[in-house]
């Protein structure tokens, strides 16, 4: 088996579900991270030295919620005194920050909430997109679901009368893991795989694109997330309407989960490797830093990964489940030169931005005096002692 997948991953050939598992669970790692990167060098949009990232925001609209994910710990119900729905003046100032720190796309996604309206959503997309002229990429095929019903519309009606207020492409969150078992463990209010793939389908016919995620390590079997990525190939097959795919691993702080134990960075880098050699018809994957660590996913950039995600300004659903990882872009910068690669701004569609010739430098001053402040706060360093980490990479271009 092991000569068969290796044969067919070098000619440029699928492997099957079955040879899938097998590399999963029987495979050595740097074996895996070789198939892995012979896949990504097959995707030249950007080419092969190159990694990107994107400065965006999530912004979490709501966390008034109605479903009762075992694995949230973002949530509140209607009455509690925790629950908050963001208002215009609120939504307004998280993307003048968001534009101030260079930033082209906002990531909007909130609970299941009953009572805010289409005109709620319409005016919030309208803000992003023509007050502040962001790439609104909104709401996940659950909330695509949520609002079918309480609004009493279909699902295209819904996707048309979202596009036309400024919904430019869906994120892939709330798939979890698409097998009907785990999720009518996990979150059974959500309904069964379909439910997270009709609203993609339909959102592809209209040329809406989407990424596409997992969330594994908790009552999943390996074959479940094997099934997961066959699921989302086949229907890569059909649309050709993914971007990207982006897994991570489950989070067990403070939610109704917290006695499965989660699994580790090497279980993570497997599961990656995996995705990218069974999902070739996706372009490009993401590097979970965010649940991983930046040298994690410094890491899984020889593993697959051509990006590295998000600079991720605001977040705070998997931060409220336990990952506290936090980067600005000059440590990513500084993590993908350091794996070899040029690292470079993008749009949501992988096209690479223009970046002003001094970013670097600026970038590098900027936290040098993140790093001054931290010093005077904590007594670390020597007067006039300088940050050779700062210092080196101050004059990269």
């Amino acid at each position: 088996m092991r000569e068969q997948i290796a044969t067919s991953v070098l000619d440029g050939k699928r492997i099957n579900e079955e040879q899938a598992l097998w590399a999963l669970e029987n495979l050595d790692l740097p074996t895996l991270g070789f198939l892995a990167n012979t896949v990504r060098a097959r995707k030249p949009k950007n080419g092969n030295d190159v990694v990107t990232y994107v400065i965006s925001r999530n912004v979490n609209y709501t966390n008034v919620c109605i479903t009762d994910c075992d694995f949230c710990s973002f949530y509140r119900h209607p009455k509690d005194a925790e629950a908050y729905s963001l208002n215009k003046d609120e939504l307004r100032e998280k993307a003048r920050e968001l534009v101030e720190l260079g930033g082209t796309e906002v990531l909007l996604q909130g609970g299941h909430n009953p009572k805010l309206p289409l005109s709620y959503y319409q005016e919030m997309l309208s803000l992003f997109k023509n007050e502040f002229k962001l790439h609104n990429h909104a709401f996940s095929p659950s909330e695509i679901q949520h609002f079918a019903i309480f609004w009493r519309m279909t699902l295209p009606q819904v996707l048309k009368e979202l596009k036309a207020a400024g919904l430019d492409s869906i994120p892939g969150g709330g798939a979890e893991i698409l097998t009907d078992r785990v999720r009518a463990i996990i979150c059974p209010k959500k309904g069964g795989a379909d439910a997270w793939l009709e609203p993609m389908r339909e959102a592809h016919k209209l040329g809406i694109r989407s990424s596409a995620t997992m969330m594994f390590g908790h009552v999943e079997t390996r074959a479940e997330r094997i099934e997961h990525m066959r699921r989302l190939r086949e229907l890569q097959d059909e649309t050709k309407g993914f971007t990207a795919f982006i897994c991570w691993t489950f989070q067990n702080m403070d939610n109704a989960m917290s006695h499965v134990k989660m699994v580790g960075a090497h279980e993570y880098l497997r599961t990656q490797a995996i995705a990218r050699i069974y999902l070739d018809n996706f372009d490009n994957v993401q590097a979970s830093w965010v649940t991983q660590g930046g040298k994690i996913g410094q890491i899984s950039l020889t593993y697959g990964c051509n990006d590295m995600g998000s600079l991720m300004i605001e977040e705070n659903v998997v931060r409220l489940a336990g990952a506290t990882f936090r980067m600005n872009e000059f440590e990513i910068r500084r993590l993908i030169r350091e794996a070899g690669y040029e690292p470079r701004r993008r749009n949501f569609y992988y096209d690479l931005l223009k970046e002003p010739a001094d970013l670097d430098a600026k970038l590098a001053e900027e936290f040098k005096r993140e790093r001054m402040k931290g010093y005077k706060r904590t007594g670390m360093g020597r007067p006039g002692e300088k940050d050779p980490t700062v210092e080196e990479h101050a004059t990269v271009s």
